[in-house]
């Protein structure tokens, strides 16, 4: 006997064991279920809150339908009293009086009912509350936990991966020489270029259409009517006499 009792204790061990591991690996399972367990059990209290409703609106209907009759009874004492049946106005007092008493009875029994279903409705709704508040705050933290678990496995992979940047020195070497061979290409052509370019002609030019740009402006002005200033710069002669001495430079040339 205490054989089979050690082994069920055992099977019930391992039983736990793997529920619970279970559970620590599926929170949202976990999770669901307990909404699930919740709406149930508020089902149930909301089935509960609609029978005490309906005592509230079947009272209410029997202090009224009560209430009508009381009425009637007074008019009818009243009458038979004045007609001079006394025995019935008697018994009909003697109705009345009861009538009085339930009608007393179940107006009591209504705002006894109707104070417990507005505080059970008022705790149905705390209690809502309340566990939506504990939702919200455990799907926040399991946000957080995923967040962190995600940071950890990449931390995990980075560090199981062999990788140096001297690995990969055969290759990086490749590329530095193939673009140190683009960059002489294009420094070459870039010298060639500036080379070919006559710096003389280009200052003639310049000197030639600045010029042209102050007779344009002195045509306008004098068709505006307008009298334009002297200038006293000249542009610069493009071919001067050089005095003696005076080494005149001469265009590079290539080949």
């Amino acid at each position: 006997m205490a054989f089979f009792a050690r082994v069920g204790r055992l099977v019930r061990g391992f039983f736990g064991l793997f529920i619970s591991g279970l559970e620590e690996s599926n929170p949202e399972a976990l999770m669901e279920s307990a909404k699930q367990d919740f709406r149930n059990k508020m089902a149930m209290y909301n089935s509960a809150l609609a029978r005490m409703a309906g005592i509230a609106e079947r009272l209410k209907s029997q202090i009224k339908a009560k209430t009508l009759k009381a009425d009637d009874l007074q008019r009818r004492i009243l009458a038979n009293h004045r007609a001079g049946n006394l025995d019935l106005a008697g018994s009909l007092a003697r109705e009345f009086q009861e009538l009085k008493t339930d009608l007393a009875h179940d107006t009591q029994e209504l705002a006894d009912t109707e104070e417990a279903y507005q505080n059970n409705v008022r705790q149905a709704k705390l209690t809502q509350k309340e566990f939506e508040d504990k939702v919200r705050k455990l799907e926040s933290q399991l946000s957080q936990v995923k967040v962190k678990e995600a940071q950890a496995e990449a931390a995990s992979a980075m560090s199981n991966v062999a990788f140096k940047v001297g690995d990969l020195g055969d290759t990086m070497k490749t590329v530095e020489d193939a673009l140190n061979k683009r960059y002489e290409i294009s420094a070459g052509k870039a010298r060639v270029a500036k080379d070919m370019v006559d710096t003389n002609q280009l200052r003639e030019k310049e000197a030639e259409s600045k010029a042209l740009e102050q007779n344009a402006l002195a045509e306008f002005l004098a068709s505006q009517g307008i009298s334009a200033g002297t200038t006293t710069d000249a542009p610069p002669a493009a071919n001067k006499d050089l005095g003696p001495g005076t080494v005149t430079e001469q265009p590079k040339s290539i080949g």
